[in-house]
C-alpha cells in the first residue's frame, strides 16, 4: 500500500513499529538508516494531517453572533 493511501492511523502503527525496531538496536546501520528515514517522512506526513484537521476544526466552530471563533483546544493536567 503507498504511504499516501495509508490512514492517519495506519501510518501512526507504521511509525511505532520503526520506533520499536530502532529501540532494539539490532538492525545493520543501512537498515536503521533506512528505517530513519521512513520515520521522518511519517512524523512530517502526520503532522500535517493533524494540522489540516486543526484548521478544520477552527472553521467549523462558530460563535454566538454566527462568526467563527477560534478557541485553543484544553489540555489534560
Amino acid at each position: 500500500m503507498s504511504e499516501e493511501k495509508r490512514t492517519f492511523e495506519q501510518k501512526l502503527g507504521r511509525l511505532e513499529e520503526i520506533v520499536a525496531a530502532l529501540e532494539k538496536g539490532d538492525a545493520p546501520l543501512a537498515d536503521s538508516l533506512a528505517l530513519f528515514t521512513e520515520g521522518t517522512a511519517l512524523i512530517a506526513q502526520c503532522s500535517q494531517e493533524l494540522d489540516q484537521a486543526e484548521q478544520q476544526v477552527v472553521k467549523l466552530m462558530k460563535g454566538s453572533d454566527g462568526a467563527p471563533v477560534e478557541l485553543p483546544f484544553e489540555e489534560e493536567t
